[in-house]
């Protein structure tokens, strides 16, 4: 073949879903960490659900304890133990972490169904963070770190969806905003975010 003809070959296509394969690789290690967190207060919640006394390792003071934030009304808003929703919720998410690292191209409808339940999540995760802070006065580190992976796979969730606009923006709106994308306004945002709520636990409770 002729160097001609070489020149002439077009590159290969770039793989579906090759632009997300950060946010989905970012979304998969949030939600097993996740995952772990969750597990770990389940197990507290059946413990102290056998003896209200028991005491964890990460019991530290007062105002760092697993086991007072978890005797609360709070922790079991829906009549059960909150992290049992985060053994339901974080097995989904890895799920679609793993299938979108295979390339697979989730529809627009299911992309926005993700994107407004785990909004809900999201938003429950800072409300529990609300209540732990100004009115238990006590903080759980397993819990704060579920409101962390909580915020990164949001993160990463509502990059792809925005990167795809499966919200139907106008071009030029839709334009914009991988701009925006493209030099990590986002990502910004969200260690900036992460960077105020250790800022709020180190200021008051450390």
């Amino acid at each position: 073949m002729s160097s001609e003809a070489v020149a002439t070959v077009p590159p290969l296509p770039t793989a579906k879903g090759a632009q997300h394969r950060g946010a989905y690789l970012e979304m998969l290690i949030s939600s097993l960490i996740g995952l772990i967190a969750a597990l770990v207060l389940s197990v507290e919640a059946i413990t102290l659900a056998a003896d209200p006394n028991a005491v964890f390792s990460c019991d530290i003071n007062e105002k760092i304890s697993c086991a007072k934030v978890a005797l609360t009304w709070q922790a079991n808003l829906l009549g059960f133990p909150n992290a049992f929703l985060g053994l339901i919720a974080e097995p989904v998410v890895i799920t679609v972490a793993v299938a979108g690292l295979g390339g697979v191209r989730f529809p627009r409808w299911f992309m926005n169904l993700a994107m407004g339940v785990y909004f809900i999540g999201l938003v429950f995760a800072y409300w529990l963070f609300y209540e732990a802070y100004f009115v238990i006065g006590a903080l759980c580190p397993w819990c704060l770190l579920v409101t962390v992976t909580t915020t990164t796979v949001f993160a990463s969730l509502l990059r792809v969806t925005l990167w795809d606009n499966t919200f139907h923006f106008s071009e030029s709106l839709h334009a914009r905003v991988q701009s925006w994308l493209r030099i990590g306004v986002d990502v910004w945002i969200t260690v900036l975010l992460i960077a105020v709520l250790a800022a709020m636990v180190i200021f008051r409770y450390i």
